[in-house]
């Protein structure tokens, strides 16, 4: 345990975890979710995507995919500690869907994008910013990033009004050593920013490279109860609260409701350390594939799906 020297924990269970079961929480779960991040003393809790059904497919995907303002206040009448946090995606927000940060539950914008789109990014933060709201930029893929667009990307948030910057391990394929050479580098070129991290767990490394994040001075700090995530799924809530030494942080109220609700669920759909996403990571590949063979009648054929992007057979050509 350390001090968490002015860490700020991010529970994205209702928005990551949604990828696992098309958003399809009940208000009632989320809202207990809610309640048990506040007595925990969670910092934000990101209750979904402010996406627009506009601009997606909204049949058959629950409402956290889209957060509808009187959902939200019906959903937590009152909120307490904890703040709530949205993301939204380029290209799939329609910024006459958000209303003022004083006249909605959202405190937290974060901004989702790839380094080809920093721009759009940062026209979206700036937006969101005179509305009132903290924002963040979350880059994603930085295992992919070339460094001079890296470089390039940070030096021009660090000259917007982002407040802060994210490192999103993506594909769950980074090492201490990725982690800690990138938070040097983001520090040296977006020294004006708070940094946070998102870790996935393909490599069962979300949990070490987050702390390791923090003690080199990253203060948003991404989790999920149970790790509850996309394919491998995150850094889990109940390991970050153990961790941080700050009479703020609870892990009791979290054990509470990850039995009452989280366990149950965890018997319905599938999230988690497992060979496949373990070989997307390893290969530093989006999990997609593995999600779709975990999906499939062949689940458990690991050789062949491992084959499949290391044998010269099976791999893309060149033309």
């Amino acid at each position: 345990m350390v001090k968490s020297n002015g860490a700020s924990m991010l529970d994205c269970t209702i928005r990551d975890g949604g990828l696992v079961n098309n958003w399809d929480f009940s208000v009632e779960f989320v809202r207990e979710l809610y309640a048990s991040l506040s007595k925990a003393g969670v910092d934000y809790m990101e209750i979904g995507y402010k996406n627009s059904p506009k601009l997606l497919p909204s049949e058959g995907v629950g409402p956290w995919r889209f957060c509808d303002e009187k959902l939200l206040k019906e959903t937590i009448p009152e909120k307490n500690f904890t703040k709530l946090s949205a993301i939204v995606d380029i290209g799939r927000v329609d910024e006459d869907d958000i209303l003022p940060c004083e006249e909605s539950h959202i405190d937290l914008i974060r901004v989702a994008c790839y380094l080809k789109d920093v721009n759009k990014a940062i026209a979206l933060v700036e937006k969101f910013h005179s509305m009132g709201y903290e924002t963040s930029v979350n880059i994603m893929a930085v295992s992919n990033a070339l460094e001079p667009d890296l470089i390039e990307a940070l030096e021009k948030l660090n000259e917007s009004n982002v407040d802060i910057i994210y490192v999103v391990d993506s594909f769950g394929s980074l090492y201490n050593r990725d982690i800690k050479y990138l938070v040097e580098k983001f520090k040296m070129h977006a020294p004006k920013k708070k940094l946070g991290i998102h870790a996935h767990n393909n490599l069962q490394l979300a949990f070490s490279n987050t702390v390791l994040a923090a003690e080199n001075g990253v203060q948003f700090l991404d989790s999920s109860v149970y790790g509850m995530g996309r394919a491998a799924g995150n850094c889990p809530t109940e390991l970050v609260l153990g961790y941080l030494d700050d009479p703020q942080y609870d892990i009791a109220p979290v054990l509470d409701v990850l039995e009452k609700l989280f366990i149950p669920l965890r018997e319905e759909v599938e999230w988690g350390y497992l060979i496949p996403y373990t070989i997307t990571g390893l290969l530093n590949e989006h999990p997609r594939t593995a999600m779709a063979l975990r999906k499939s009648e062949n689940k458990d054929e690991y050789r062949k799906f491992y084959d499949q992007f290391t044998s010269v057979e099976t791999m893309p050509t060149e033309k």
